[in-house]
C-alpha cells in the first residue's frame, strides 16, 4: 500500500476509534525517506488537530464511555505522529472530563499518580504551566480525603511522601516557567538590541559607500586635471 491510499484509507476509518485504525496509521508512518515521512507526518497531524476539534465540539452529544474512547484514541494517534503537544493536551482533557464526572461516577475518579505521572510528562517535555497545573490537581486528590480518620499511620505516612514529591515537581515547574518568561524577555530584548544595531551599520555602511563614492569621484577630477595641465604644458 503506497503511503497515499494508506493516508486515505487511515482518514475514512478516523471515526471507528479502534486499534486497527491505529494500525494503519503507523504503517503509514514507516518509510526510509525522511522528507516523505515528514510531508506525510505533518499532513495526518494538520488532518487529526482539526477532527479532534470537531470532536471536541460534539462531545455533550456522546457517552462519558464514548468520549474517553475517542480520547484516548487520538492521544494515542498523536504519540505515534510525535505531537506530543496535542498529545498531552488531550491526555488534560480527558483526565479533566473524568474528574468532572467521577461527582456521580465513583470509577472515573483520577489518583493523584495520575495526575503526578501526567506532570512529570508536561515537564519533560518544557510545559511548565501545565505541569504546574497537573501537580495543584494532584495535590486537590489529598485534600478530599479525610486522611486521619480513614488512613492508619503507614498509609498517612505514604501520603505525606508522595505530597512532599509533588510539591517538590511542582516548585521544579514554577522555577522553570519563571525562567521560561525571563529568558522570553531576554530573547526579545536582545531581538531589538539586533534590529537596532543592524539599522545604525546600514546607517554606517551607506554612510562609508557615500564616502568612498566622493573620494572616488575627487579622485577621478584630480587624474584628469592633472592631464589637462599637461596637455596644456605641452
Amino acid at each position: 500500500m503506497c503511503n497515499n491510499e494508506g493516508i486515505s484509507l487511515f482518514r475514512s476509518l478516523l471515526f471507528r476509534f479502534d486499534n486497527g485504525t491505529l494500525r494503519i496509521l503507523e504503517s503509514v508512518l514507516i518509510t526510509r525517506d525522511v522528507k516523505l515521512l515528514l510531508d506525510v507526518r505533518s499532513s495526518v497531524i494538520d488532518f487529526m488537530r482539526h477532527e479532534s476539534l470537531c470532536v471536541l465540539r460534539e462531545f455533550k452529544e456522546k457517552s462519558v464511555d464514548h468520549q474517553l474512547l475517542m480520547l484516548e484514541f487520538f492521544v494515542r494517534a498523536f504519540a505515534l505522529t510525535g505531537d506530543v503537544e496535542s498529545c498531552l493536551a488531550l491526555r488534560y482533557e480527558g483526565l479533566v472530563l473524568r474528574e468532572l464526572k467521577s461527582v456521580t461516577d465513583h470509577w472515573l475518579h483520577v489518583s493523584y499518580r495520575e495526575w503526578f505521572t501526567f506532570a512529570e510528562h508536561a515537564l519533560e517535555n518544557k510545559f511548565y504551566a501545565i505541569a504546574r497545573k497537573a501537580c495543584e490537581k494532584a495535590l486537590a486528590c489529598f485534600q478530599t480525603n479525610d486522611m486521619v480518620k480513614t488512613k492508619d499511620t503507614d498509609a498517612l505516612s505514604e501520603d505525606m511522601e508522595a505530597i512532599r514529591k509533588v510539591k517538590r515537581l511542582k516548585d521544579i515547574a514554577m522555577v522553570r516557567a519563571a525562567s521560561q518568561s525571563v529568558q522570553a524577555q531576554a530573547v526579545e530584548y536582545l531581538e531589538r538590541k539586533i534590529a537596532k544595531h543592524d539599522k545604525v551599520s546600514m546607517l554606517v555602511v551607506k554612510e562609508k559607500q557615500h564616502s568612498a563614492s566622493v573620494l572616488f569621484r575627487n579622485g577621478i577630477k584630480k587624474h584628469n586635471t592633472r592631464k589637462l595641465q599637461e596637455l596644456q604644458r605641452l
